[in-house]
């Protein structure tokens, strides 16, 4: 189980005290709800969850979304996609595809209200819910983190920072 002064701890105080207190009780009851529930795959989640959102501050991705315009793979067909769904929530939630896929699952119009994946509640849960999907929770039993984070990612930004905070996390977690 998180607690507030863990992340703070291990964030070395880069994380507002309010922003810990409002994401760790929400972190806890979805993890427990999608079965991230073991040391390695709390790590890996809580390690990729704090670069993705710079340490839960950013439930909205900084950049425009210009970058995802007409990226079939991600189900952006139409004009303005990739600024409307671009990354949201802890994950940063990305395209059109994923945002109908959520909707569904939620029972929530994310696509006439993309916002609504800003909120910590639905930000917290989405996260979850594509670690989910994707299956992640075998990956990070084997554990192949890098895996972890490319899936994540589509790539390894942010490695040497995910691979630290997981590091530290395998640690403190028991």
């Amino acid at each position: 189980m998180l607690t507030p002064e863990l992340l703070i701890k291990l964030c070395n105080g880069k994380i507002s005290t309010s922003k810990a207190n409002l994401f760790t009780p929400l972190l806890n009851k979805y993890m427990v709800e999608y079965d991230i529930n073991n040391k390695l795959r709390v790590s890996a989640f809580i390690a990729n969850l704090l670069v993705e959102s710079g340490r839960l501050i950013y439930t909205e991705e900084l950049a425009s979304g210009h970058a995802y315009e007409f990226r079939k793979d991600l189900g952006n067909t139409i004009a303005g996609d990739g600024v409307k769904f671009k990354g949201r929530g802890l994950i940063q939630i990305t395209g059109r595809t994923n945002y109908q896929l959520l909707s569904k699952a939620f029972n929530q119009d994310f696509i006439k209200f993309p916002e609504l994946l800003e909120q910590p509640d639905n930000a917290t849960r989405s996260a979850c819910w594509f670690w989910s999907t994707h299956k992640l929770n075998t990956l990070a039993d084997k554990p192949d983190f890098k895996e972890v984070v490319r899936v994540i990612n589509g790539g390894h930004n942010g490695m040497t920072e995910r691979q630290w905070y997981y590091d530290e996390l395998m640690k403190i977690i028991e």
